[in-house]
């Protein structure tokens, strides 16, 4: 993906040079004169790189900066001035400013900073993305299965992520692992070094959900305290992710419609019209045409997320691979709460392949992790597997396998 990068300098002329410099390395360049055009950029666009002048017409570039923050941590400042001073500099790094540069500088040494600038922000953002996957529910960037079924997803999630597609539709039971799919096109692609942030479309109310896909301008309603970006923007360079869309409220579903029609959209509150470039990925375990014939799902909205389909198949359809992901779970959640399951009997296998998975992947992730936590020695049999709804089989400890130290616990 390109840089966007945005110039805010009075000076003509080094706004020009700037441009010209930028322009040749592939940037895609912004302009603003004064603070004010500044500010209007900044709440209209994401950048990555913001040249910024100390000295403005109408505000000092601190002004600008401290704006910035208050809606945008990701951003590279590099500060420009012929008025330096210590105090300012000092000032400038604690907002967040990477460097701080006295005119005149070298155009040499500008793009020696500025490279610096952009490799150091983007291994910021790849410690992120591996402390995110780290507490992911798998703790890895594949999915597990030797099935045709899932050799042949695989492929798909290859071809699907090297594509442009800008929008893409998962479908699929519960557990499936449609959250997972999302994650691989989006680090197989050439956004990988950008954003993935998702949101639950049921997680939260209709008035949160609308702000935290398109965000809000302060005062927008009675909580709004401050100007907040919402995921589309967050996200822009990268990839959004919509889980359960099947259930968006209705009233939603239409500025949906627009925002991927144009992929524009304004703030709750807000007037201004803001661009981005995402690749939406929706996820749904709903019959969706069902949902369209009750007119509780937009057809036109249908269509338009139906362009990519990707169908996830349910574990009860993908044969051997019952056996395969149990003893993934089984060495896993061993080495996790340190339990010496170290075989499983051939019988604990003819009731996993016997049972229809209704949770699919999810729910015997969770019936091999209390199995192997209730174990009574290193070699799981059948009475160590509960099927079936939790609540049917609540967890009871055997109070004479819990050792207690000597002299019971410190609770103080």
């Amino acid at each position: 993906m390109a840089i966007r990068a945005l110039i805010v300098e009075d000076e003509s002329l080094i706004r020009w040079s700037l441009r010209q410099k930028f322009e040749e390395r592939g940037f895609r360049v912004t302009e603003a004169e004064d603070g004010a055009a500044a500010r209007e950029a900044i709440d209209t666009a994401n950048y990555d790189l913001i040249m910024l002048d100390y000295k403005l017409p109408d505000m000092t570039g601190l002004d600008v900066l401290r704006h910035l923050r208050e809606i945008d941590t990701d951003a590279v400042v590099i500060m420009m001035t012929a008025y330096s001073t210590i105090e300012s500099a000092v000032e400038a790094i604690k907002l967040g400013a990477y460097d701080y540069l006295s005119k005149p500088f070298e155009m040499d040494e500008l793009m020696f900073t500025v490279d610096k600038a952009l490799e150091t922000t983007r291994l910021r953002r790849e410690v992120r993305e591996l402390r995110r996957e780290l507490k992911t529910e798998y703790g890895t960037d594949r999915m597990i299965g030797r099935d045709p079924c899932m050799l042949e997803l695989f492929e798909t999630l290859d071809r699907i992520a090297a594509t442009g597609a800008s929008t893409v539709l998962l479908r699929g039971e519960t557990g499936t692992g449609k959250d997972l799919a999302a994650k691989i096109i989006h680090q197989k692609s050439d956004r990988a070094d950008r954003p993935f942030i998702n949101v639950t479309c049921t997680a939260i109310s209709e008035t949160l959900l609308e702000s935290e896909l398109f965000g809000h301008e302060r005062g927008a309603f009675t909580d709004a305290k401050s100007q907040k970006k919402g995921l589309f923007e967050l996200a822009d360079g990268g990839t959004a992710f919509l889980d359960e869309i099947g259930d968006m409220p209705p009233s939603l579903q239409a500025k949906l419609l627009r925002f991927l029609e144009e992929r524009r959209f304004r703030r709750v509150g807000g007037t201004k019209e803001i661009s981005v470039d995402v690749r939406v990925i929706a996820a749904t375990n709903r019959d969706i045409e069902a949902a369209i014939e009750e007119n509780k799902f937009r057809r036109d909205l249908f269509y338009r997320l139906n362009v990519v389909t990707i169908f996830l198949p349910a574990l009860r359809a993908r044969g051997d691979d019952i056996r395969v992901l149990t003893q993934h779970f089984v060495e896993r959640f061993s080495k996790e709460f340190k339990r010496p399951v170290t075989e499983i009997s051939d019988r604990v296998y003819e009731k996993l392949m016997g049972y229809g998975w209704p949770g699919n992947v999810r729910e015997l992730r969770n019936v091999i992790e209390r199995a192997v936590l209730l174990s009574k020695g290193p070699r799981l049999e059948p009475e160590d597997i509960v099927l079936g709804p939790a609540e049917q089989h609540p967890l009871v400890w055997d109070l004479d396998r819990i050792a207690l130290p000597p002299d019971g616990f410190d609770l103080d």
